[in-house]
């Protein structure tokens, strides 16, 4: 894998890549990079809780858009995920990288890919270098094989890739398989930020 020409081919996509060794370096990162007091949203992600990112965002001065506060009602959760699309900086990670510059993603109920679309100021995805693939197939290959079957057994949801191993296409009503999304580019340079951490992170 050549990171200096997937941050090539991320260029001619109008997204910037920056590339960080270790989780050390992505808090500094994220600390000199989203002001105090800012709002901050986030996606469900392994990636984003291995890395000690959302302890980062309780502790410090941050406004943080926690979904994970067990107190909070139904009513009070899907107001986080709105207020998401206003917030200064959105944090998430990606399923599959593309080494052609194109980032896939599949989401259950949207609220983690529709922010990356559209809404907040910034939004920096956050991915191991695992993630990187040859091309849109194994993308897709990737995200039926290794993150929808893991994702499932974490979400404790008992749905037949569970026990396959694999993506069947399910019409299971807990399927958390539901949107697919592809960005392979986007007009404002500076929105979507790509931070890809050398290791293997997340699924």
């Amino acid at each position: 894998m050549d990171i200096d020409i997937i941050i090539k081919n991320f260029k001619k996509n109008n997204i910037k890549v920056t590339v960080l060794e270790d989780s050390h370096e992505l808090l500094c990162f994220l600390k000199n990079n989203m002001p105090a007091h800012s709002v901050v949203g986030v996606g469900d992600s392994v990636t984003l809780e291995t890395t000690g990112v959302y302890d980062f965002l309780r502790r410090e001065t941050y406004t943080f858009l926690d979904k994970y506060d067990k107190r909070l009602t139904k009513e009070e959760k899907r107001n986080i995920y709105l207020k998401n699309f206003d917030a200064d900086f959105f944090l998430s990670s990606v399923n599959a990288i593309s080494a052609n510059g194109c980032l896939f993603n599949i989401d259950g109920n949207g609220s983690r890919v529709a922010p990356m679309l559209y809404g907040p100021r910034k939004v920096y995805l956050i991915a191991g270098t695992n993630k990187v693939v040859d091309d849109e197939q194994s993308a897709l290959e990737r995200m039926r094989t290794i993150a929808a079957p893991l994702d499932n057994i974490r979400c404790a949801k008992n749905n037949p890739c569970v026990k396959a191993g694999h993506c069947v296409d399910c019409k299971s009503k807990t399927k958390i398989c539901n949107y697919f999304t592809k960005i392979q580019g986007q007009f404002d340079e500076n929105r979507i930020e790509l931070i890809l951490l050398k290791g293997e992170y997340g699924y």
